[in-house]
């Protein structure tokens, strides 16, 4: 991937629509209009369907950049790239060569509902139960978070049948007994356009089906919720506070040593993501990641935020808007491993949190 001058563009582009795209629940279109003069639809979609097919490290830079410009566009675009991932790897070449060139031209919009069989509503029995009735694939219930919903040509959901197997489905826009509700009013990000929808004994035809019945559709590691796509976004914001904070040092020395710290601590995320990409990697191993992302992009927008002051705080300064989306992390594709390790990175490693002063010298508190 060249990230030429166009592309610098889009960022640019981005950049200075990003508090709009954040703010209003109204879909981004000039945001993702910037996106598409940024050749980023074509990255994840291999060649014969009309895409660039990049994967590892290359792909990985540009989600990057694309997430210090604007967050909310570019998780916009990891819902659609996900539709798209699992449109490749499924089985299912018929609807690939229907659904992938028109994807990869921008002239079709795909999204994803799939933490229902991952994170969201794991302490109640399935959120969205399917059947297999003879050509028919019958859904019912709800599917909780759908970037993009009523943008969305095609949405790829994930449903579990009688028997606990799950399935995965391409859900046409306009089937009938699928209804999109409104967008739900997320503290950040609410260009995304994030939705529930609730399937009443939905009917699709059979060749919509992508992969299953299996136990664990899903499937483990690459691809899978918390991958390292997320922890990829994440280093992209806290590369935008970083980058501010080393602006800020230009008059302010004593920022230095902090900025300098965030600065190595980007360095070693990137490292690691860029190593972990090239080789088979473990849930756990992706899960340990996104513990340490989810740490640096909290710990680099409130950086940001403490030496912006009050005027950090007023709503026209990226400077709130980086910590307010820096909590999505917190609850966005985040299993529980990954979820019990940021919560671990949180909590103070000493046994007292506020010892009094007659305590700390026995506490070993100081």
């Amino acid at each position: 991937m060249s990230l030429d001058r166009k592309f610098d563009e889009s960022l640019a582009r981005l950049a200075a629509q990003a508090q709009d795209a954040d703010a209003y629940s109204a879909w981004p279109a000039a945001s993702w209009d910037a996106l598409c003069d940024s050749g980023a639809l074509r990255w994840c979609i291999p060649a014969e369907y009309g895409g660039l097919g990049l994967e590892g490290p290359e792909i990985l830079l540009g989600y990057e950049r694309l997430a210090g410009a604007c967050l909310t566009t570019c998780f916009i675009l990891s819902q659609r790239d996900s539709a798209c991932r699992r449109l490749r790897e499924s089985k299912n070449d018929a609807l690939s060569q229907e659904l992938l060139p028109a994807l990869a031209a921008g002239k079709n919009f795909a999204t994803v509902g799939l933490s229902q069989l991952t994170t969201s509503h794991q302490h109640t029995g399935p959120a969205l139960r399917a059947a297999l009735v003879h050509d028919r694939i019958i859904l019912d219930g709800t599917v909780p978070w759908v970037t993009g919903a009523s943008q969305a040509d095609h949405i790829v959901v994930g449903g579990t049948l009688e028997d606990t197997r799950q399935i995965l489905a391409v859900a046409p826009r306009g089937a009938r007994g699928v209804e999109i509700e409104p967008p739900l009013p997320l503290m950040a990000l609410e260009g995304s356009m994030t939705a529930q929808i609730r399937c009443r004994s939905a009917g699709i035809d059979r060749r919509w089906l992508l992969a299953g019945p299996a136990e664990r559709v899903m499937g483990p590691g690459r691809g899978g919720t918390g991958g390292v796509e997320t922890s990829c976004l994440a280093l992209g914001l806290a590369g935008a506070a970083i980058e501010y904070l080393k602006g800020e040092t230009r008059n302010r020395a004593d920022l230095g040593p902090i900025t300098e710290r965030l600065e190595q601590s980007r360095q070693a995320v990137r490292a690691e993501i860029h190593a972990l990409v090239q080789r088979a990697y473990t849930p756990a191993e992706a899960a340990a990641l996104r513990a340490r992302a989810n740490s640096l992009v909290l710990r680099s927008t409130q950086a940001a935020l403490t030496a912006s002051k009050g005027t950090g705080f007023l709503r026209d300064h990226p400077a709130q808007r980086w910590a307010r989306q820096a909590l999505f992390f917190l609850v966005w594709s985040c299993p529980r491993p990954a979820a019990e390790a940021t919560l671990d990175s949180l909590i103070p490693a000493e046994d007292c949190l506020f010892p009094s002063a007659d305590d700390r010298g026995q506490a070993g508190c100081n």
